[in-house]
C-alpha cells in the first residue's frame, strides 16, 4: 500500500511519516510542498492521503478537490489534519471529499486507529474491484463463447441449406460479405455491420420447405410454381420469428424483406422505399448480384461486369439508390472477392473483425 502525507511543517511531517511507516506493508512518501505532491500523484496512485488543512499556496481543501477530480482518486481515503475546530471548516472539507479528520496536535494512538481502519477499508475496496474485474472478464468470456457458438450454428445451417441450390455452399458467404461491405460503406456502426454479415446467410432459410423439383427446375417456373417458390419468404420469416437474440431478429427481418423492391413492386408485402428495413435493402443488392454471378439449374453464371451493370440499372426501382451507391464505392473489394473465389474455408472459421 502507498501512503502520502502532506504537511508544510517539517517537524510535524517527520512525526507523521514515522508513525505511518510502522504499518506493515506500507510505503510512505512525505511532501512539504502540496504542488509537488499533486505532481507526484499524477504518476503514482496512492492508497491513502494524509493532508494538512492550512498550507501556503494550496490549502488542504483545494488539494483534495483536485485529487478527487482524477478517476483513480475517486475512492481513495483522504484524511484532513486541522487545528481549526470550526464546524464550517469540517463541512467544507467533507464537501471537498475528505474521508476523515484528525485534530492537531495529533494523538498517535488515535492516528494509528483511524489510519488502520481506513487502510482496511482501502484493501477491501481493492479486493472488491479485482473481484468485479474478474467477474466482468468471466461474463465477457462466457458471452463471447455463446456468440461464437450461435455464429457457428448459423453458418453451418445456412451452408447446409445452400447445398440444396448449389454444389459449393459458397453463395451465403459471398452474399454476407458483400452485405457487410455495403453496410460499412453506409457508415452503419461496426456492431450492426457485423450483425448484418452474420444474419444475411439465413435470408433463404424458408427454401427448406420448397420442393426440390421447383428449386432444381432447369427452366422457367410456371405461375403456380412461382407462387410456391415465393412462399419461402414468409416461411423463412416464420422459422426465425420471435428470436431471443438481436442476430436472429435481424435474420428474420432480412428473410422477410430481401425480395421487396424500392419501387414497391416486390413481394410479399409490396413495401416501398424506406419502409423496407435497411438490412433488407442491403441484402437485396448482395443477393441479386451473387445470384446473377452464380450458375443455377436454369441459367449460366453471368460475367461480374454484366451483373454489376444490372445492379446499377436497378437503382431507384428495384434497389435503394444509397445501397447501390455504396455497392459501387466498394466495387474494387467486391470484384476482388469474385475474381479470386475458389474453395472457401468454413465461414465460421474465418477471422471476423469485431
Amino acid at each position: 500500500m502507498r501512503l502520502m502525507v502532506v504537511e508544510d511543517n517539517r517537524t510535524n511531517l517527520l512525526v507523521l511519516k514515522g508513525i505511518l511507516q510502522k504499518f506493515e506493508g506500507c510505503e510512505v512518501e512525505a511532501f512539504l510542498d502540496p504542488v509537488e505532491a499533486l505532481a507526484r500523484a499524477e504518476t503514482v496512485t496512492f492508497d491513502l492521503i494524509l493532508v494538512d488543512y492550512l498550507m501556503p499556496e494550496l490549502d488542504g481543501r483545494e488539494f483534495i478537490v483536485r485529487l478527487r477530480a482524477r478517476d483513480q482518486y475517486r475512492h481513495v481515503p483522504m484524511v484532513m489534519i486541522t487545528a481549526d475546530g470550526n464546524r464550517q471548516t469540517r463541512i467544507d472539507s467533507i464537501s471537498a471529499g475528505a474521508t476523515d479528520f484528525l485534530n492537531k496536535p495529533v494523538d498517535p494512538v488515535e492516528l494509528k486507529a483511524r489510519i488502520g481502519n481506513l487502510l482496511l477499508m482501502r484493501r477491501q475496496q481493492i479486493d472488491l474491484s479485482h473481484r468485479n474485474e474478474w467477474l466482468a472478464d468471466e461474463v465477457e468470456r462466457a458471452t463471447r463463447h455463446l456468440a461464437e457458438r450461435e455464429e457457428e450454428v448459423i453458418w453451418r445451417l445456412s451452408r447446409a441449406l445452400e447445398y440444396r441450390d448449389t454444389d459449393t455452399g459458397d453463395h451465403t458467404f459471398r452474399v454476407a460479405t458483400v452485405a457487410r461491405m455495403i453496410a460499412e460503406e453506409l457508415n452503419l456502426d461496426r456492431a450492426t455491420s457485423k450483425t448484418i454479415y452474420l444474419a444475411t446467410p439465413l435470408h433463404d432459410v424458408g427454401k427448406v420447405a420448397i420442393p426440390d423439383s421447383i428449386l432444381g427446375k432447369p427452366g422457367p417456373l410456371s405461375p403456380e410454381e412461382t407462387i410456391v417458390m415465393r412462399a419461402h419468404v414468409p416461411i423463412g420469416e416464420a422459422i426465425l420469428a420471435d428470436g431471443a437474440s438481436d442476430l436472429v431478429r435481424m435474420a428474420a427481418r432480412i428473410a422477410a424483406t430481401h425480395h421487396e423492391r424500392w419501387d414497391g413492386r416486390g413481394y410479399p408485402n409490396k413495401l416501398e422505399g424506406p419502409d423496407i428495413p435497411i438490412e433488407g435493402r442491403i441484402a437485396a443488392v448482395a443477393d441479386v448480384f451473387d445470384a446473377l454471378c452464380s450458375q443455377r439449374p436454369y441459367k449460366p453464371a453471368w460475367p461480374i461486369e454484366d451483373a454489376r451493370r444490372t445492379i446499377e440499372d436497378g437503382a431507384g426501382s428495384q434497389f435503394d439508390p444509397a445501397c447501390v451507391a455504396a455497392f459501387e464505392r466498394r466495387w474494387p473489394d467486391i470484384e476482388r472477392l469474385y475474381l479470386t473465389r475458389g474453395p472457401l474455408a468454413a465461414p465460421h472459421q474465418l477471422p471476423l473483425s469485431a
